[in-house]
């Protein structure tokens, strides 16, 4: 985020929470895609996202006074948005991955059918691999990977010490990893 944009965002979080809800809505606009795709992606579902999107909103309208400002507002949002995506896993004590929605935007870069192809049992592969991956590993690799997340924002969205972030990531990468080369040998 630019200059320009985290200051237009400071303004926007410091009128929120004066109780500024077209403040507020202004931040939802900003940042619901992210927040939408990340719970997609621990939920698999579209429209259990959906609601744990609006719910995650909901909540923030509601924590917005407790916010910290030393915080980021996007990695706080995320930790909400985590808590309601594992809540909603528990609550259904099944895990699935839903694949990367095609709606995103991306470089277009005309592969040739045999590259379009490759590219598309690569990614099948990817995501079987993260489906069966735990919980616990999928969602690190998703907040660093996709989301982007430092260490020290995975260190406070996950409530644990840097290192402990850092041996879990070194872990669920190598988790995905060697699934990733036995679905490869079973390819051929």
């Amino acid at each position: 985020m630019d200059r320009e944009s985290t200051f237009e965002e400071d303004a926007s979080i410091a009128r929120a929470v004066a109780g500024d809800t077209a403040a507020f809505a202004s931040l939802v606009r900003r940042h619901q895609a992210r927040v939408f795709g990340f719970i997609l992606r621990m939920t698999g579902m579209r429209d259990e996202a959906m609601d744990l999107t609006q719910d995650t909103f909901m909540k923030a309208w509601q924590a917005l006074p407790g916010w910290r400002p030393d915080a980021r507002f996007g990695t706080w949002l995320l930790q909400i948005a985590r808590n309601a995506a594992l809540d909603a896993l528990r609550r259904r004590q099944s895990v699935q991955f839903a694949p990367l929605d095609d709606a995103l935007p991306v470089a277009d870069l005309r592969p040739g059918p045999e590259e379009a192809f490759a590219e598309g049992q690569r990614r099948a592969r990817l995501e079987a691999a993260l489906a069966r991956l735990p919980d616990e590993q999928r969602e690190i690799l998703l907040l660093r990977e996709i989301e982007g997340l430092s260490y020290g924002e995975l260190s406070e969205v996950l409530g644990v010490q840097e290192g402990t972030v850092k041996s879990r990531l070194a872990r669920a990468r190598a988790a995905l990893s060697e699934r990733l080369r036995r679905t490869a040998g079973e390819g051929r």
